[in-house]
């Protein structure tokens, strides 16, 4: 689950879209200004920041900077309501890693962000339940044992360790995994969870490490 910050003066696109995001998983809080949301960037860390361009007080370029500034690392889409080159150009030069036009389609903004995240994570090394997954070298290890895994069973490893303790639904997989616009069958993914758990000693019976929750995805357990 990853904390985001929807800094939005519109409720008619910010209160939606927040529910869409808690909807996929993750932890949402919303400021319709840029003050307000630069005063909570200072005592709450988060993964991400979807910024409009267009916002009462400070806009959304000097909040970028800002924001810049402080955490050169942060990943930040872009809202902005005019389509111009300049609008663009000028959003990605104040350090913007994305930006969408509205109106925008819920499910392009969601890939987007998850696009983020995902490269964020890429390169990090997390360890949950004995499990260490290293982004950067794209390596894992069970306990002392370094795994040998194909890219497809690396990357279903390290999306459901990222996400450790929360379901992963089969469309998410399907889209991360393998392609944004996979509309086939996932019995490819059932073949690749099937071999992840054998290679990571898993009892599909009693597992330790992924369930299987019927009718909605996988989840990676906590200890």
């Amino acid at each position: 689950m990853a904390r985001l910050l929807v800094v939005e003066d519109d409720a008619a696109i910010a209160e939606p879209l927040a529910r869409a995001l808690r909807r996929d998983g993750h932890e949402v809080d919303v400021r319709g200004d840029g003050e307000t949301a630069l005063q909570h960037l200072r005592v709450e860390p988060v993964d991400l920041v979807i910024l409009d361009l267009g916002l009462p007080g400070i806009d959304g370029v000097d909040v970028c900077r800002r924001l810049r500034a402080a955490d050169a690392d942060l990943p930040v889409v872009m809202l902005t309501a005019r389509a111009e080159e300049l609008d663009t150009v000028v959003g990605l030069d104040a350090g913007a890693d994305d930006y969408v036009t509205k109106p925008f389609r819920l499910a392009e903004l969601l890939a987007r962000v998850r696009a983020q995240l995902r490269r964020r994570g890429e390169g990090q090394e997390v360890t949950v339940n004995g499990v260490r997954v290293d982004g950067a070298s794209r390596r894992a290890w069970v306990g002392d044992t370094e795994m040998a895994l194909t890219p497809k069973e690396f990357d279903l490893l390290a999306l459901l360790v990222r996400e450790a303790g929360s379901v992963v639904t089969r469309e998410r997989i399907m889209s991360e995994v393998w392609d944004e616009h996979w509309y086939g069958s996932t019995k490819t993914l059932d073949m690749h969870v099937s071999w992840l758990r054998r290679k990571l000693g898993d009892d599909p019976s009693a597992p330790r490490f992924i369930t299987t929750v019927r009718g909605v995805g996988l989840r990676f357990e906590r200890p």
